[in-house]
């Protein structure tokens, strides 16, 4: 059997050697850069301009623009790309995934490919998961950029337009996925192209690109329009959820399914005084009802969202970071409000949506970092066409990874942490202690302090101090517990800077990592063992497990219980069968997520064919382009439909209102042109050629410029307008197409033939309204 981990690291050490070739052209002209002035180096930046202007292309001038950079970074920050992370810049560059450990200085990899990609005047985006780290890393590089020459700016959440249109014009502009994502919507919902902020997507650097393009890519991004605000259902519906009993409901946690029984739908039909809840005309109570179900017995106060302030607000169960704004869809949320017995919000509409994976598709080139992206190689093949490329470390990684603990219950296993925490406290040792939920934090955290041991609390209840807390987690003495938060984007140095405390601290053997639960993600767990032994740091991890945890309940095989039964409550167990059954039900429930995402992104494929031929046309409205041809092809279209129907039925009086009253034309021309004419194509023909001649005689009239802004004001106008609606019956349609699978039909394939039907349908209604609003 092919052993494919080892197939893709013979892949790597080929790719590197390549790259180790450019990196020896790049060293052997360091000492020629060196010697040039400041303002020789400032100048390499024109000439390179110059080059690519006359045909040159970036590949040509890689290895010395890398060289440099590399200069301008030692000169400016007093940090040298080292070769490896020379290596992760080539595979940027190459429009590629290079995946570095925690600590190899990912920030720093990202100048020479961002600087080589911003010379050709195009654009580069480079994208963290939030604005602290937007910002940061933006101030942290500018300096190096502007010394070369070259503009930086930053996208924050609550920018005005203006200012949003001058940082993307910026040759790099740094911002968060959900803020690149949200402008390209906008922008295509925009009146004028002076309102358009962003510019085409070049190129795009991806910090954490697993986080971005795997684990948040289950959730499109869509922008919402109010619509009509009822509590009253959602109040009522909440009322009956109290009523239920077990056996009124199935629910299968490891499928996260649920649904009423046939006795919870006559229950139902007594509460809501129906005679068949089934029935078309309640589907909206039956999807709130379900929708009830999954908020009282599937989502997790605490775990899945937060109570703040009257407000739900949903956690990211990769970061356990709050998702600022972000509301679970399909009712999902106004019935979580209703359960928590805060406002509810109204339903909204879906005005536009699209995936991560479609948005970032469009980039011309698109690659990333992050300290774990192997296990999801496939994904970003098959998703992408991206291959992961691992880069070595500067220095060996000594960490010690110890096996992992089995306990029989949670408190047993909590008890073990607790003792463990105190005997290594004793000695100074800093400690981070990884949660996966809110929850489990505040129950470590209570117990600690029940110990008088003192600590921070690092969760999406006070992620504003994620940074001065996380700054901190290397320091003699630290205790610091946090949610998978603390595994993203913030580097934890041994001593905090302090160099004697440094000292001490890899003396007592470096920071300690305990992982208080597997999560159901390997690279979430590699993540947080990722967090000690950076840079050749000494370090220990160690992952505790119970029977109870969620993983373990849900996919521990028989083997492993029967193990895990035997010993004491207060006993633990290091087995390799434990190792191997946990990663075992690790990928397998990888395997699942990813099928879900493939599912999301086959059925926006659908409507991303449709949203690119609606933004094409709207794009060349906002242009100031002529959309006559259109027009004319309109006209045809609607005359060819009219004169068809015609044929068919010989109603003389439907073909006579259907055209006076679409082109606005005197009854008496159409009368010549039924009464005289046999030959279908004849009549299309002497039709036309009225109607065009009605459409001269108008734009004579008005002159050819304002009809030409006319036509493009009523078109965008008409496109909006059905396009809005279009968009949110698209979100109907495959909120009830699962329903397909029960008839033993393709729900995707199903999809597709109704969004084009519908697509076609509303083409037709477009072409008809743009022209009886040009022709009256």
């Amino acid at each position: 059997m092919i052993d494919f981990d080892k197939m893709f690291s013979r892949a790597d050490k080929i790719e590197i050697q390549s790259m180790e070739k450019i990196v020896d052209k790049i060293d052997k002209i360091e000492t020629q850069i060196e010697k040039l002035t400041d303002v020789e180096l400032k100048n390499k930046t024109i000439e390179f301009k110059d080059r690519l202007a006359n045909g040159e292309t970036v590949d040509d001038i890689l290895v010395e623009a890398f060289a440099v950079a590399r200069e301008a970074s030692k000169r400016i920050l007093g940090m040298r790309q080292y070769r490896v992370q020379l290596i992760g810049g080539i595979v940027l560059h190459q429009g590629k995934i290079a995946e570095m450990k925690t600590g190899e200085g990912k920030t720093l990899v990202g100048v020479a490919p961002v600087y080589l990609n911003a010379l050709t005047g195009q654009g580069v985006h480079v994208v963290t998961v939030n604005d602290y780290l937007a910002k940061r890393d933006k101030e942290l590089m500018e300096s190096v950029y502007e010394f070369l020459g070259l503009s930086v700016g930053v996208i924050l959440h609550g920018q005005d337009l203006m200012d949003r249109k001058k940082q993307y014009e910026c040759d790099i502009t740094y911002g968060t996925n959900n803020e690149f994502g949200f402008d390209y919507l906008k922008d295509n919902m925009v009146k004028r192209k002076e309102d358009k902020v962003q510019r085409e997507l070049n190129f795009v650097i991806v910090d954490e690109i697993d986080s971005i393009l795997i684990d948040e890519a289950r959730t499109p991004l869509i922008i919402s329009g109010q619509g009509d605000k009822d509590e009253s259902e959602f109040r009522l519906v909440n009322v009956f959820m109290k009523m239920l009993l077990p056996w009124d409901f199935t629910i299968d946690r490891k499928e996260k399914a649920i649904a009423l029984t046939e006795r919870g739908i006559q229950q139902a039909e007594m509460f809501f005084n129906l005679k068949n809840l089934m029935d078309i005309e309640n589907i909206q109570l039956y999807h709130r009802i379900n929708q009830a179900l999954r908020a009282y017995y599937l989502m997790e106060r605490d775990v899945d969202y937060v109570v703040r302030d009257g407000k739900v607000e949903i956690v990211d169960e990769f970061t356990g970071r709050v998702m600022e704004g972000r509301r679970y869809s399909e009712g999902l949320h106004q019935a979580i409000e209703a359960k928590e017995r805060v406002e509810i919000k109204e339903e909204s509409i879906t005005l536009a949506t699209i995936t991560y994976q479609n948005y970032f598709r469009m980039y011309k080139k698109l690659s990333g970092m992050t300290g774990t992206a192997k296990t999801e190689e496939k994904e970003f093949q098959d998703i992408y066409k991206i291959n992961v490329v691992t880069i070595p470390t500067n220095k060996r990684v000594i960490r010690k990874d110890l096996d992992d603990l089995l306990f029989k219950t949670e408190s047993s296993k909590f008890d073990a942490i607790i003792k463990n925490i105190e005997e290594i406290h004793k000695t100074g040792q800093p400690i981070l202690v990884g949660t996966v939920s809110i929850e489990k934090s505040q129950i470590l955290s209570s117990m600690l302090t029940h110990k008088g041991l003192k600590h921070e609390v690092l969760n999406a209840k006070n992620h504003e101090k994620e940074a001065e807390i996380i700054a901190k987690a290397g320091k003699l003495n630290s205790i610091t517990i946090a949610t998978n938060m603390a595994g993203r984007g913030t580097d934890i140095a041994l001593g905090s800077g302090d160099k004697s405390e440094e000292k001490k601290v890899k003396e007592l053997g470096g920071l300690y990592v305990i992982g208080t639960e597997k999560h159901e993600n390997r690279r979430i767990d590699n993540q947080l063992r990722g967090r000690s032994g950076r840079q050749g740091d000494p370090g220990t991890s160690r992952f505790y497990v119970s029977l109870e945890d969620d993983l373990m309940k849900l996919f521990a095989n028989s083997k492993v219980q029967k193990v895990a039964k035997s010993i004491e409550d207060n006993q633990a167990i290091e087995h390799k069968l434990l190792t191997k059954s946990i990663e075992g039900a690790q990928k397998n429930i990888e395997s699942k997520n990813y099928e879900i995402r493939k599912n999301v992104i086959k059925y926006d494929d659908v409507t991303n064919q449709q949203r690119k031929v609606i933004y094409s046309d709207r794009n060349k409205v906002l242009n100031k382009e002529s959309v006559k041809e259109q027009i004319i092809v309109m006209i045809e279209e609607c005359i060819n439909e009219i004169v068809s129907r015609f044929i068919l039925d010989k109603n003389k009086e439907k073909f006579e209102s259907d055209v006076t009253d679409l082109f606005s034309l005197d009854k008496k021309g159409i009368e010549f042109v039924i009464e005289n004419i046999n030959d279908i194509d004849e009549m299309k023909k002497e039709t036309k050629n009225k109607i065009l001649n009605i459409y001269s005689l108008k734009e004579e009239s008005i002159g050819s410029d304002a009809m030409r802004e006319r036509e493009r004001e009523v078109l965008l106008n008409v496109v909006d307008s059905y396009w809005v609606d279009h968009i949110d019956a698209l979100d109907q349609l495959k909120k009830g197409i699962g329903l397909m699978s029960v008839g033993q039909k393709d729900p995707v394939k199903e999809y597709t033939i109704q969004a084009s039907e519908m697509f076609d349908f509303m083409n037709k209604n477009i072409c008809i309204d743009t022209i009886r609003y040009i022709f009256y």
